[in-house]
């Protein structure tokens, strides 16, 4: 049986890493194994491009250039980890996806839509999540809490970018949840993250059936 993908967005500080670690280790708890990644990177080819997008050195060439850096990274990520680990019936848990570049590139910096799909075609191919889960709070909590992570003023290239810039990113966010509600779920954020781990996990428990006989099934089947 092939394995199960679960994608992590939002904007900066709503807690994706962190909720991903917690959701990769309940699904340990679960019996089901779980590789965690990230993106950009994820991969050797792809974290090697991650430095260059993050530290803002191909911020000069324009959006349409950062955009196929992205998908260039993706589609190593693709093929050197995704496909590999559900193909053997793994699950896969990325902290950031597809999703990104449509909302970061597509939206906020205005890359033509057209360019995003044919991107997203040629990276992502098969590997299209079975559930993203987008965290949800506003623009200006999410930017205070990436400034507490990080006490030295070490910001990347996104966490640079003005208020309005990350509020165009959270109300991109909440019409991708409308717009594919068979694939996106948007989760209030701003809670405590413990509770909001539960939020998230009564949510996975329930759209993958992971009742006791559904687990002892999945991983007979792996």
């Amino acid at each position: 049986m092939r394995g199960r993908f679960i994608t992590f967005e939002g904007g900066e500080g709503a807690g994706k890493s962190t909720q991903a670690k917690f959701l990769a280790a309940r699904l340990g708890e679960a019996g089901l194994r779980a590789v965690l990644t990230r993106e950009p990177g994820g991969s050797p080819g792809a974290e090697i491009i991650r430095h260059v997008l993050l530290t803002g050195a191909a911020e000069p060439l324009g959006s349409d250039l950062e955009a196929m850096l992205f998908a260039a990274a993706r589609a190593d990520h693709v093929d050197s980890l995704i496909e590999p680990t559900l193909s053997a019936g793994d699950w896969v848990i990325s902290d950031r996806f597809m999703d990104s570049t449509r909302v970061y590139q597509g939206v906020a910096s205005e890359v033509d839509i057209r360019i995003v799909r044919a991107l997203e075609r040629v990276a992502v191919r098969s590997a299209v999540p079975d559930l993203t889960l987008i965290l949800d709070l506003p623009a200006e909590v999410g930017l205070a809490r990436a400034a507490a992570r990080n006490p030295g003023g070490v910001t990347d290239r996104f966490e640079r970018e003005t208020l309005e810039f990350h509020t165009q990113l959270r109300d991109a966010y909440a019409a991708l949840a409308k717009e594919e509600p068979h694939r996106c779920v948007l989760i209030p954020a701003h809670g405590d993250p413990a509770d909001v781990g539960r939020n998230i996990w009564a949510v996975v428990e329930q759209r993958f059936e992971l009742s006791r006989p559904a687990k002892q099934a999945m991983q007979a089947a792996s």
